[in-house]
């Protein structure tokens, strides 16, 4: 099961919580974060909570939004050199979703951060490549991760490592 928890601004798009009693994540890379970036066009920013990698993508429909985000997260994976397997596993465990509200104020600090340097980083480009964006974000060093590998995609690198050794 995929769980966003969504900022009250994306939740006034998107929809009410739908996250039950004791519901947990059931993807490999957990629960994500996500708000809106009132953009034009308006963008979705989704940070992962363990890892903290971003994903950005379209905001409009809104209310197709979860609908598309598992497409995305694969389009940021592969771009990450995750193994296909992986991608399709989760991909296939995203097919249940639920919505919740922010319950972790680091990550929704990291996302303040991530929204803050993608706007200096699309500069004047009316419509960014927000793939390019999402993987030039991810580079960025974190301060929850300095004790563990400094940035999300070195995050995520040493999650799948984890995940795809000869141990598990």
């Amino acid at each position: 099961m995929l769980i966003v928890r969504a900022t009250k601004k994306l939740l006034g798009r998107i929809g009410p919580p739908t996250l039950g009693e004791g519901e947990r994540a059931t993807t490999l890379m957990g629960q994500w974060y996500a708000t809106a970036m009132f953009w034009k066009p308006q963008v979705a920013l989704f940070v992962n909570e363990p890892t903290l990698l971003p994903v950005l993508m379209p905001l409009a429909p809104a209310a197709t939004l979860l609908d598309r985000f598992p497409r995305q997260v694969a389009a940021v994976l592969a771009a990450h050199g995750t193994p296909q397997a992986v991608i399709d596993e989760e991909l296939r465990q995203m097919r249940d979703r639920r919505l919740a509200k922010t319950a972790n104020r680091r990550v929704v600090g990291i996302m303040n951060e991530f929204t803050f340097l993608a706007e200096d980083y699309r500069g004047d480009t009316p419509v960014p490549d927000l793939l390019a964006l999402a993987i030039r974000l991810a580079t960025t060093p974190c301060g929850p991760l300095y004790s563990k590998h400094v940035s999300p995609d070195r995050e995520l690198a040493a999650l799948l490592r984890s995940f795809t050794s000869p141990a598990n």
